[in-house]
C-alpha cells in the first residue's frame, strides 16, 4: 500500500456513524482547541432506527438520511475515505486510498459488518423473490413490498447466531407484518414463523413475558436454535440447521425476511485491537483499550457486552470521552458505563414495549411507569421524538 499522503490528528475518529459522529461532536463541546479528525468513506448518514416502520410502510426512507457532510461537526475534519489497517504500536491507521494517518488518540467506531454471503443463496437473491430485510438503506423498501403483496402461505424471519444490531429488529417488523396481514384479510391463510437461532424471544425476563404473551395471542410459530444457512428462490424455500441436533430443516416461505449473519469489519478482526472473537478489546466500565491506552472504543464494532444499540451508545459516548480527556491530560476518570442499551419493541401499529437494561440484565427504565406493557405513547416517541433527539441532540454532542 502507497504511503504517498501522511496526516496527523491529534484524535483520529474511524467511523462516521452513531458512535462517531457522537463521540467527535462531544469532544468538540468539551475542548474546542481540539485537532479532530473522522474517517468515514460514505457520503450518507443513516437514521437506520426507523428502517422497521419503512419495511412496514409507516415511514417514508427519505426521512432517514442526510448527507455525511451535514452531520461532522464544524472544525472537526471529515476524511473522505476509509480505513484498511490499525498499526496500534506506531499510533497509525492505513486508509484504502493509501494514506497513512498518525494519532495521539483513536476512537475505533467503524460499525458491525453484515455477512451476507454466510448464507447460501442470500447476497445476490436478496431485495427480490420475496426475500428481503430492514438491514439495508437499499432493501428496506422492499420489506414493504413484500407485505403489500403477499396473499398467504409461510411468512418467515430469521435471527442469526451473532451478535446484531438492534437486537429486536428481526422480532419488530415480524409484528408489524402480522398485524399488516389481518388489516388485509389474509391472516387466516397465513403462518407467521419466527426462526431465531435463540433460545427464546428476548433475554430480559420483565419483557420477555409481555413478548411470549403477543406471540401466543397472536398465534406466531417460534422456531427456536434454527439458523438460516440457505435461501432456494426457484423452489421458495429457506434451508435451516438446528443448533442442537444438527438437522437440516427445510421450510416454505411465501416471504422471508432476513436479518444476516453479522461480525466485527474485517480490518479489525485483522488488527491487534481485536479480541478473540473480533471485536476491539476493550475495558467495559471505561471503553479504554485493554491493551493500547490511548485506543477507545464504543458501539458496535467494541466487545461490550450488552445490547448493540443506539441507545447504548448515548450513554457511552459521555463515558468514552471523559477517560479520554483524562488520558490527554495524564489523569484518571472515575466516569463508569453500566452496560445500558435500551430496544423499543414495536409490537403492533401504534404499540410499543420499551426494553431498558444493564449489564446484569435488570431494568435500567427511564419512566415511572410500567414499561414492560404496550403503550401508544411509547410508539409516538419512537417514531416522532427519538429521531428528532437523534439528529439534533446526540449528533450534536447534546444529548
Amino acid at each position: 500500500m502507497s504511503n504517498h499522503n501522511h496526516n496527523h490528528h491529534q484524535i483520529v475518529v474511524v467511523g462516521g456513524g452513531t458512535a462517531g459522529i457522537t463521540v467527535a461532536a462531544r469532544l468538540r463541546r468539551a475542548r474546542r482547541g481540539l485537532d479532530i479528525a473522522v474517517v468515514e468513506p460514505s457520503d450518507r448518514h443513516y437514521y437506520q432506527p426507523l428502517w422497521t416502520l419503512v419495511g412496514a410502510g409507516d415511514v417514508d426512507m427519505a426521512t432517514t438520511v442526510r448527507p455525511m457532510a451535514s452531520v461532522i461537526p464544524p472544525g472537526v475534519t471529515w476524511i473522505h475515505d476509509a480505513v484498511a489497517a490499525f498499526e496500534p504500536e506506531r499510533n497509525a491507521v492505513l486508509t484504502r486510498d493509501g494514506r497513512r494517518i498518525t494519532y495521539d488518540q483513536l476512537v475505533v467506531a467503524p460499525g458491525i459488518q453484515m455477512d451476507w454471503d454466510k448464507v447460501r443463496g442470500l447476497k445476490e437473491n436478496l431485495g427480490r423473490h420475496d426475500i428481503c430485510s430492514n438491514y439495508t438503506f437499499a432493501t428496506a423498501r422492499y420489506t414493504w413490498d413484500c407485505l403489500r403483496r403477499f396473499q398467504g402461505g409461510n411468512a418467515i424471519f430469521t435471527h442469526p447466531a451473532t451478535p446484531v444490531k438492534c437486537g429486536g429488529a428481526p422480532q419488530k417488523i415480524m409484528y408489524l407484518a402480522e398485524a399488516h396481514f389481518r388489516r388485509s384479510g389474509v391472516r387466516d391463510k397465513s403462518e407467521v414463523i419466527f426462526a431465531a437461532a435463540g433460545t427464546a424471544i428476548f433475554g430480559i425476563e420483565r419483557y420477555a413475558k409481555t413478548l411470549r404473551r403477543i406471540v401466543a395471542e397472536r398465534g406466531i410459530v417460534t422456531r427456536f436454535r434454527h439458523e438460516l444457512t440457505e435461501v432456494r428462490p426457484d423452489s421458495r424455500e429457506a434451508v435451516f440447521r438446528h443448533l442442537d441436533t444438527g438437522e437440516t430443516v427445510v421450510m416454505p416461505y411465501a416471504m422471508l425476511h432476513v436479518t444476516p449473519p453479522m461480525s466485527a469489519p474485517d480490518f479489525v478482526k485483522a488488527s491487534a485491537l481485536a479480541d478473540g472473537a473480533g471485536w476491539v478489546d476493550v475495558d467495559k466500565h471505561s471503553l479504554q483499550h485493554v491493551r493500547f491506552p490511548n485506543v477507545f472504543s464504543l458501539g458496535d464494532a467494541s466487545n461490550l457486552p450488552t445490547g448493540k444499540t443506539g441507545a447504548a451508545v448515548r450513554k457511552q459516548a459521555p463515558v468514552l470521552v471523559k477517560h479520554l480527556l483524562a488520558h490527554i491530560d495524564g489523569t484518571t476518570s472515575d466516569a463508569r458505563y453500566n452496560g445500558y442499551s435500551s430496544c423499543p419493541l414495536i409490537t403492533d401499529y401504534g404499540k410499543l414495549v420499551l426494553a431498558e437494561f444493564d449489564y446484569d440484565g435488570r431494568p435500567d427504565e427511564t419512566f415511572p411507569f410500567d414499561q414492560s406493557k404496550e403503550r401508544y405513547s411509547m410508539f409516538l416517541m419512537k417514531k416522532y421524538v427519538l429521531p428528532q433527539m437523534y439528529w439534533h441532540g446526540m449528533l450534536k454532542g447534546l444529548a
